[in-house]
């Protein structure tokens, strides 16, 4: 058999799976930032006429599978496996919406990396022969992460201008064993690092060393270097931690200026919308790569992009309990050609 492995923690896929549509759903804040005009559905409120906002992100989650299904005229029944996962105790959103769908289920868990932790693992299935159709989802509301890790939004409490926005939304990809792109090349799996920081309200500084570990194995197991990109797009490490990703990639001897992006920092405008160091959230990259990036890609402005979902892997205990904020992040390399 073929060996797919390169270097310590990347796979060259083989057979590359096409991302063959996408769906996108946001909240009205997302709505009224820049990318406004990539988002299949925009909701009026931060409910979507449910009880509460765990069960709108529920709802968001369902809709968006139906909607992937719908766009890529194929049924529940052509679906071999759903990888989906949130924010919530148990990822609440996404079980509750597998059931009431009818598709073989995977829950993960990589925080806000699960966009890029679900493409990883969907395209390697596929690569290996074990699927044909894999559908990738992930979500996060602004109101169901803050009461859950910070203070309930009664409380009133004041954001510091280090903090970030949870984004309402939600993003499905549906991979394929056929289609015409993009299509999935590389997986670099990424390492949990720690860098001591226990600030809730800097996440950005606690999920950058992860991102640089990722980006910089990715490099060196691939050989490809930063002007083999058009775009490389991390998740949502916001104003601060991109600004610290950058600094740690120019002293490794690495310039990411010309190539290199977030998604925290193109969901929001961080000025007329106040969301301070910019956006986080599962649902971050999720509708930004669902949304933006992947009709960039199918109009050809962008012919390569490395996407690094990044992710804070701490709970409401462990922050009461006083530990650090470690991070994760994985990199899926996504082209318009294949391998």
């Amino acid at each position: 058999m073929e060996n797919k492995r390169m270097g310590k923690r990347t796979i060259k896929l083989v057979n590359s799976p096409s991302i063959i549509n996408t769906a996108t759903i946001v909240g009205p804040k997302e709505g009224d930032g820049p990318l406004r005009e990539y988002f299949d559905i925009i909701l009026e409120d931060d409910l979507w006429e449910q009880e509460s906002w765990e069960k709108c992100e529920k709802k968001m989650q369902e809709e968006a599978i139906r909607l992937v299904l719908t766009k890529a005229n194929l049924t529940e029944n052509e679906i071999d496996y759903l990888f989906s996962g949130d924010l919530l105790n148990q990822i609440i959103s996404s079980a509750y919406a597998a059931r009431q769908i009818s598709i073989p289920f995977f829950g993960l868990y990589g925080a806000c990396s699960t966009m890029s932790e679900s493409l990883s693992l969907g395209a390697m299935l596929i690569d290996g022969g074990f699927a044909n159709n894999i559908i990738c989802s992930t979500s996060s509301h602004f109101s169901t992460a803050e009461r859950q890790y910070r203070f309930p939004l009664e409380y009133g409490s004041q954001r510091p201008f280090s903090s970030q926005w949870t984004v309402t939304g939600c993003g499905a990809s549906l991979l394929s064993s056929s289609g015409e792109g993009p299509y999935i090349n590389y997986v670099t799996t990424g390492k949990v690092i720690d860098p001591g920081i226990n600030d809730v309200n800097n996440m950005g500084a606690a999920m950058a060393p992860a991102a640089v570990d990722t980006i910089m194995q990715h490099f060196k197991d691939t050989g490809f270097n930063p002007d083999d990109y058009d775009m490389i797009l991390t998740g949502d490490l916001g104003a601060v931690g991109k600004s610290v990703l950058l600094d740690i990639m120019d002293s490794q001897g690495y310039d990411l200026s010309k190539v290199y992006d977030d998604c925290g920092m193109k969901i929001f405008d961080n000025l007329r919308q106040d969301v301070h160091a910019g956006a986080s959230g599962c649902g971050c990259s999720a509708s930004v790569f669902n949304g933006y990036i992947y009709s960039e890609l199918k109009s050809r402005n962008i012919d390569k992009l490395l996407l690094v979902s990044t992710g804070a892997l701490h709970s409401s205990t462990s922050t009461l309990q006083g530990e650090t904020i470690p991070g994760i992040a994985h990199a899926v390399s996504i082209s318009n050609f294949k391998n």
